[in-house]
């Protein structure tokens, strides 16, 4: 199972500095895969949340690529009715060949209604726009003539049934984000039965749990995978390998704007899950 980590490339303390601190660090500690969030307009909705500066996924991944030189790189989610197809598909093969084969695009449909009407785009078609975008995208890849023969790899963000249902039609993996363990035991389940009822291939199962390091243990019903001690997270990580998870990308962003100015507590958190993986990953100093 591969383990990745969504930097943070948003936020009043993030710059190119930070940026670059953040994928050394986390290539340097031995993660799989580093990944970005993607927003084009911070409209109010979206910059409640994830505040300006926000560095374009595909702008940062190709400058980080150069900066790198083993872990993969790609999107958590890119929202695909904010683009036209076919500039999603020669961006990401662009991107997949710089980087030699290094990209995942993860794909999802959206939720800032005041973001959508910024860009024009019909708030309540984002599922059919999606749907449409990413048959278009693998009908520009057939041409690999034109945008190259390294294989990207689609994961489909979101929870909700339609999401399952979009990935095992258009994915070659599910990517549900932030979910109780509860939740995330029944997902592969639910993901096999809908690929044996449309008779078609059962895709990979690559969840993105947050990353919350505490002192003591946390319990209730609604612990969010990857909540708690070293102990609790390392267990949940185990228990997604034992569920068939191809990958788990780890979210250390706890929701405070604030925090885009403390990155190395999320590096430490990092640091502590990386000494306990099997075989340990290589250490480099957070601090």
């Amino acid at each position: 199972m591969k383990i990745g980590v969504n930097i943070l490339n948003f936020g009043p303390g993030t710059d190119p500095g930070v940026l670059r601190s953040w994928a050394q660090t986390v290539e340097g500690l031995g993660f799989d895969l580093l990944m970005l969030s993607d927003h084009i307009a911070i409209t109010p909705d979206v910059s409640e949340r994830y505040p300006a500066p926000f560095y374009e996924p595909f702008t940062t991944l190709s400058w980080l690529a150069g900066l790198t030189t083993r872990i993969r790189l790609g999107t958590t989610v890119l929202i695909a009715p904010y683009r036209h197809p076919l500039l999603t598909a020669r961006m990401a093969a662009n991107l997949n060949e710089l980087s030699g084969g290094r990209l995942v695009l993860g794909v999802g449909v959206g939720w800032a209604r005041e973001e959508f009407a910024a860009l024009g785009i019909p708030f309540e078609r984002r599922g059919r726009l999606t749907d449409e975008h990413l048959r278009a995208v693998r009908e520009a890849w057939a041409d690999t003539s034109a945008y190259g023969d390294r294989r990207i790899p689609v994961w489909i963000g979101g929870h909700s049934d339609a999401g399952l249902r979009r990935a095992v039609r258009l994915g070659d993996a599910w990517h549900p984000l932030r979910r109780t363990m509860p939740w995330l035991r029944e997902a592969p389940g639910k993901l096999h039965a809908y690929a044996e009822e449309q008779g078609l291939p059962v895709p990979g199962f690559a969840p993105r749990i947050i990353l919350k390091v505490t002192d003591t243990p946390v319990g209730g019903a609604d612990r969010l995978a990857g909540e708690g001690t070293i102990d609790q997270i390392m267990d949940d990580l185990e228990q997604l390998r034992s569920l068939g998870a191809e990958a788990v990308v780890l979210d250390p962003y706890g929701g405070d704007p604030r925090e885009t100015h403390r990155p190395r507590t999320a590096w430490q958190a990092l640091a502590a899950v990386a000494a306990h993986l099997d075989p340990p990953h290589t250490r480099t100093d957070p601090s």
